[in-house]
């Protein structure tokens, strides 16, 4: 699915003051992939967290790497903003508002990319893991979460009983996206999932949770505007087949983590050598 950069840029940079307050599900991502690191023999000198928003992980890592130096980068500057207000008096954080797809850095510069549920909001996946691994200083880690396919499989089922609109991301399956990244000259790649289920009362509540921290569709091909009272009572109609016995709306979202190591010499031939790993949940 091709993703309107501009629209992305906008949403995240209107929802930067009040994004901390509702980034629930973000946080508990960022400890769980937090934790997987803690499985990582690695003492980084320089730390990236890639698509930092306010900084909630670029914090903990400077806090549990205390001697690294630590820079933190997001495309929009309004989250910039909020991460630099909360920089402590001595800090050594550096943040930089920059794309994913073309950083800013010169190569073999990282010991550790870290990047928290930026990947889905990537239009060129290729481009962004191969600029993780030119920044990466060799035998480098990356390790990162995004989006699966599975992802609010609910609302997308209860959208295609409306319209043929696209209003919800196409999430690329784990094994695509451990592919992409083994492909841009990475080894000993590991994929894995969760499946975490948010509940609600109302699919408002759900709506309102996206908006919140600019989760909304930003498909290139979405539809534009807002559409009618009379559509979204379809729709809230549609995801009531999901309601659970206990009067909760359940939204699945998968979230697939991976970590991987900069080879120490890459060549443009050295494609497809190393297997992904995959461990499924029991």
């Amino acid at each position: 699915m091709k993703l309107d950069k501009q629209a992305i840029f906008d949403s995240f940079n209107k929802v930067a003051t009040g994004y901390q307050k509702s980034a629930f599900f973000q946080e508990e991502v960022a400890s769980r992939l937090l934790e997987r690191l803690e499985l990582m023999n690695v003492k980084p000198k320089t730390i990236l967290d890639a698509g930092c928003g306010t900084g909630f992980c670029t914090r903990l890592l400077d806090k549990k790497f205390s001697k690294a130096k630590t820079c933190g980068i997001d495309i929009a500057p309004a989250m910039i903003k909020v991460a630099s207000k909360q920089q402590k008096l001595f800090s050594k954080i550096d943040y930089q508002v920059a794309d994913v797809e073309k950083l800013p850095f010169e190569s073999n510069h990282f010991d550790l990319v870290f990047s928290n549920l930026t990947a889905q909001w990537v239009g060129d996946l290729k481009t962004m893991f191969s600029e993780f691994n030119r920044v990466l200083k060799p035998k480098g880690l990356l390790i990162f979460s995004t989006l699966g396919f599975d992802t609010m499989t609910e609302l997308k089922q209860s959208w295609q009983t409306v319209d043929q609109e696209v209003h919800v991301h196409d999430f690329l399956d784990m094994h695509v996206i451990g592919d992409l990244v083994h492909t841009a000259q990475f080894e000993n790649t590991v994929m894995d999932r969760d499946v975490v289920t948010l509940t609600y009362k109302t699919m408002k509540g759900l709506m309102n949770d996206l908006k919140a921290v600019g989760g909304h569709n930003q498909a290139s091909n979405r539809q534009r505007g807002l559409y009618g009272k009379s559509k979204f009572q379809n729709l809230e109609s549609a995801y009531e087949k999901f309601r659970w016995q206990d009067g909760q709306l359940p939204a699945t979202f998968e979230v697939v983590y991976g970590h991987a190591w900069k080879k120490m010499e890459a060549s443009e031939g050295d494609y497809h050598t190393y297997p992904v790993k995959v461990s499924l949940p029991s």
